[in-house]
């Protein structure tokens, strides 16, 4: 039986998956090109596991299987090749022959020059008898000044394509869409570039939809709907649910997977289950775009620009994405979201411990506080528990121990940090008598943070301040949704970069929206 398969390429025999035809054809039709003049060179790019090996393989058998008399086709893997950034690019020569032997077997001579290289293509000096499609998948292994000097070499060739028996080219990586460094343009401008984009909703239905007609085992659809809801079609994550929902999570096979074990999933993969390329992409988020990061949390109007160096490198690394959203005058924009609501929880729940830590430096609450106010009411009293944090940042302050003034240079005076501290603060404060879950509708600049003790339920929405006005919209906004979620009350708070107690009482406010009842708490950064 075939079973998910989230590591390397997937094999349709052994895995389930879609046979993306389109893109197939898409990519014979840049390689193929005219068959007289000759095919593209370009590259195929694509953030972390969508596919791009995937999808290169099954150009290559396919070309293999239909028109190996009129091509030579190769694939010609560039993994285990390792070379430091500063090393010479001639280095890169070494390693040609293997890759020959290795993609079409074919045994050649040690390379000396660049010009040795480029004979390899050559109409009187090249070894193949008839016109060559080339596939080199992980261009992004190699330093970039080697990468410069390949694409000058196929640029070349290209413009001379009557004397090159060098049909079509297709370079794959995450990053080949920015082509080089080079300082003296783009030397591969004669390039097209061909995206693998994320699974759709059908396509993700349709796996689940192969699973269930093999194993006689039913889903929920309510269940694979949420996996692309918290995927948004990632070829990886799909298929690496799929590995936990079917197997390690599994009520039985002989009973129907419903919500519930969706449920139980997804709370492992956000705890205790380790995916190496989820940890890759925190740590990238961690790094030295980390600001960029954090003011995703809190703002939902950031522009996206594939020039902007984060932009670029967030994107490309599977971590962000982009949008279309209307400015405050109605004209449309890129904006950066998340790539996916999985990746946007995995980076939050990581950022909270690196910033924030997972231990209070002093008691969370006063050592007589038994909370009776909070818990012992018919209804959970959610502004009781943030005037208890408003008193633990005081106690902070008064102690020496001013959480704002403890934070890197670059984020001393940035707001979105509390939502995080906030977070932290619960869990500590409350965390042993409820469950405290964040929910991060993508995009829209606040966290939700749901709080569920026995049947009574709760929301602080941390909300990013930016004027006086915004504060009546955002209330509104969040009596709506305590409304759909069938609560009477709704918390809001709002991080402002004021000390002055009479400003923060002004902004705070409570009353009733569509009867729900709104409490609204300004709280001042003490840096």
């Amino acid at each position: 039986m075939r079973r998910f398969h989230s590591y390397g390429p997937a094999d349709a025999e052994q895995h389930f998956c879609v046979q993306r035809k389109e893109l197939i054809r898409q990519c014979m039709d840049y390689l193929i090109g005219d068959l007289e003049k000759g095919g593209h060179y370009f590259t195929l790019w694509g953030a972390r596991q969508t596919g791009k090996t995937w999808l290169i393989r099954q150009a290559a058998n396919l070309l293999k299987n239909l028109c190996s008399e009129r091509f030579v086709a190769a694939y010609l893997s560039l993994q285990g090749i390792v070379m430091e950034e500063d090393e010479p690019v001639e280095h890169f020569l070494r390693y040609v022959p293997r890759l020959f032997l290795d993609g079409f077997d074919m045994e050649i001579h040690a390379l000396q020059t660049w010009e040795d290289f480029t004979a390899l293509f050559q109409r009187k000096t090249s070894p193949f008898d008839r016109p060559v499609i080339l596939f080199i998948d992980e261009i992004d292994v190699l330093p970039k000044s080697v990468i410069i000097r390949l694409m000058s070499v196929f640029r070349d060739i290209f413009l001379k394509k009557e004397s090159y028996l060098l049909h079509g080219l297709a370079m794959i990586g995450v990053k080949a869409i920015q082509g080089s460094d080079s300082q003296t343009g783009d030397p591969f401008n004669i390039q097209r570039s061909l995206h693998v984009p994320n699974l759709t909703k059908a396509e993700v239905r349709e796996i689940f939809e192969q699973y269930q007609d093999q194993s006689s085992q039913k889903i929920d659809p309510i269940v694979t709907d949420a996996i692309f809801e918290v995927t948004r079609g990632q070829p990886g994550l799909v298929s690496w649910f799929g590995e936990l929902l079917t197997e390690k999570f599994n009520p039985g096979r002989k009973l129907i997977i419903r919500k519930r074990d969706w449920d139980k999933t997804y709370l492992h993969a956000c705890s205790t289950e380790w995916n190496p390329t989820v940890s890759n992409l925190i740590e990238k988020a961690k790094g030295e775009y980390r600001s960029y990061i954090i003011e995703l949390f809190g703002r939902s109007d950031i522009a996206f620009s594939i020039r902007a160096d984060w932009c670029n490198y967030l994107y490309l690394n599977g971590i962000i994405d982009y949008d279309l959203a209307a400015d405050a005058k109605g004209r449309e924009m890129s904006v950066s979201r998340f790539s996916s609501p999985y990746i946007q929880q995995s980076v939050y729940d990581a950022l909270t411990y690196t910033l924030i830590g997972d231990r209070t430096p002093i008691l969370a609450l006063d050592p007589l506080d038994d909370l009776a106010d909070v818990f012992d009411k018919p209804f959970l009293n959610v502004p009781g528990i943030v005037r208890r944090y408003q008193h633990y940042l005081k106690r902070l302050k008064d102690k020496g121990l001013d959480f704002w003034k403890k934070q890197p240079e670059d984020l001393r005076f940035n707001e979105v940090i509390g939502h995080f501290h906030l977070y932290s603060w619960l869990k500590s404060a409350i965390g042993r008598y409820c469950d405290i879950t964040p929910r991060l509708p993508a995009g829209n600049g606040k966290v939700d943070l749901h709080i569920r003790s026995d049947s009574k339920e709760g929301i602080i929405e941390v909300v990013r301040f930016t004027d006086s006005r915004q504060i009546r919209h955002s209330a509104k906004q969040a009596a709506e949704y305590a409304a759909q979620m069938g609560l009477k009350a709704v918390t809001l708070v709002f991080f402002v970069p004021v000390e002055d107690e009479g400003i923060l009482q002004k902004l705070s406010a409570q009353g009733r929206i569509a009867n729900v009842q709104v409490t609204i708490c300004a709280i001042g950064i003490c840096g």
